[in-house]
């Protein structure tokens, strides 16, 4: 919650802010003034989302099942947030569910496209099939990557363990950090179920061949029905994607897509795009209860959380293009003023590789010298609120980043990595003090280490 209100801080306004007196006093001294860059991890609500869940919470506070008035505008807040969300991806208002946020999406994911191939296995065991590896008692084989996140790897690891699934990660490219196409079908086995591949990735801002891969099963999906095999999914978090390019699930031709509000101005809740909902696309439930959300999600809806989510949705609807074109000018510029004030020789731009496209708003460096570790340096900031790179892998100390390891990035470059994620407010005023803060921090170690 601290960068979430610092963030807020700073989009409301310059300067300082009161405190209380050490001396527990009524008096208030000058504050440093934090600039928050970490929004990959979390960004602040907007003011229009705020209002929408102020005004859901008010008025909209009935059962949405319910006949009566508080019902009825529950129901219609409902319906309007899922047409914002479907418009936001470019599908249907019919093929999105609410969930509780990116965790629980990715994982009824996996665990849906579990159950369908073991129903599918039940229902087609047949000597044909039998005959092209798909024996009695056969495993679901998952293929993801070696960059994926947390919510993804690790119910695929626990499968693995429990010896319910077998998964293939697939190593990204060294030369661009990518997942790429001919590696994810390369991996392919008669027991595939489900290939996940997130759509930008967290730390360095590489966007994924989706589209690419997603033609190619596809295209793969004709002829293993031609000799009994079941079809192969595909499925793509866009966390990270959301509110900082366009998506469009129908350029990216996946059959489940991953949403996460608190990424793009949201409240905490998330939601899931299934293609053709129950009809082109099965999708199995981990709940069971009332039959809200077609009986895929029950329990009763949280429906401020819903709405505030659907209006972060319709100002990106709004807005994209000009969020995308603002932290792209932003993030140039703050690499620019880091070349400058540390010296190209010393800088070394994690996220930048020869031929990939990458998010707007995402910048990994690491400063070259032996006390300069990303967390040294980010402790040594007076002002600036960021992180060494995904919050989920927070507890691994100095250890470098594995994510930024698999990418290529040498361990001595990984091991002083930051990451810094800009905002649709971001100033270059907030940038010139990031860099000169980060200077300071540098100058103040070295001198440290040198005495």
């Amino acid at each position: 919650m601290e960068g979430a209100a610092a963030a807020t801080a700073v989009r409301t306004g310059p300067g300082t802010l009161p405190v209380t007196g050490e001396n527990g006093g009524g008096e208030t001294r000058p504050r440093e003034r934090k600039v928050y860059m970490d929004y990959n991890a979390t960004t602040p609500l907007e003011p229009e989302v705020i209002q929408a869940v102020t005004e859901a919470m008010q008025e909209a506070w009935g059962n949405p099942s319910s006949s009566y008035l508080a019902g009825r505008k529950a129901k219609d807040m409902i319906n309007a947030a899922r047409e914002n969300l479907a418009k936001m991806v470019g599908g249907k208002p019919q093929d999105i569910i609410f969930t509780s946020g990116g965790t629980e999406a990715n994982n009824l994911v996996i665990h849906s496209t579990m159950k369908l191939f073991q129903e599918s296995q039940r229902s087609r065991e047949r000597p044909a099939e039998q005959q092209h590896g798909l024996v009695s008692g056969a495993r679901p084989h998952f293929i993801t990557c070696t960059v994926e996140h947390d919510s993804v790897r690790l119910p695929l690891e626990h499968l693995v363990r429990e010896g319910a699934a077998e998964v293939t990660f697939v190593p990204v490219s060294k030369l661009n950090g990518r997942a790429e196409a001919d590696d994810v079908l390369a991996a392919v086995r008669p027991t595939t179920c489900l290939v996940t591949i997130m759509l930008a990735n967290n730390e360095t801002g590489v966007i994924m061949p989706i589209s690419e891969i997603s033609c190619r099963i596809k295209a793969l999906n004709q002829k293993r029905a031609a000799a009994g095999l079941p079809g192969i999914l595909v499925h793509t978090d866009a966390a990270q994607a959301l509110g900082k390019r366009r998506v469009d699930v129908q350029d990216l031709g996946v059959d489940y897509l991953t949403i996460v509000g608190h990424k793009f101005y949201g409240p905490r809740i998330g939601a899931l795009y299934v293609r053709g909902l129950g009809t082109v696309t099965s999708l199995r439930p981990m709940l069971f209860g009332g039959g809200q959300e077609w009986n895929f999600r029950p329990g009763t809806e949280n429906t401020p959380m819903i709405a505030g989510l659907g209006k972060a949705a319709e100002l990106v609807n709004k807005n994209c293009d000009i969020y995308e074109a603002h932290m792209k000018k932003m993030r140039d510029y703050l690499e620019e003023r880091l070349q400058a004030v540390f010296e190209k020789k010393r800088i070394h731009l994690n996220s930048r590789f020869p031929g990939s496209d990458r998010l707007s708003n995402t910048c990994n460096f690491s400063i070259s010298g032996p006390h300069l570790q990303g967390r040294a340096v980010l402790a040594h900031c007076r002002m600036l609120l960021a992180s060494v790179g995904a919050a989920c892998h927070s507890d691994q100390g100095d250890l470098p980043s594995p994510i930024l390891l698999n990418c290529g990035i040498p361990p001595d470059v990984a091991r002083n990595a930051v990451r810094l994620s800009v905002g649709r407010s971001t100033t270059k005023e907030e940038v010139d003090l990031v860099v000169e803060d980060l200077r300071q921090a540098v100058t103040q170690l070295e001198k440290s280490s040198a005495s």
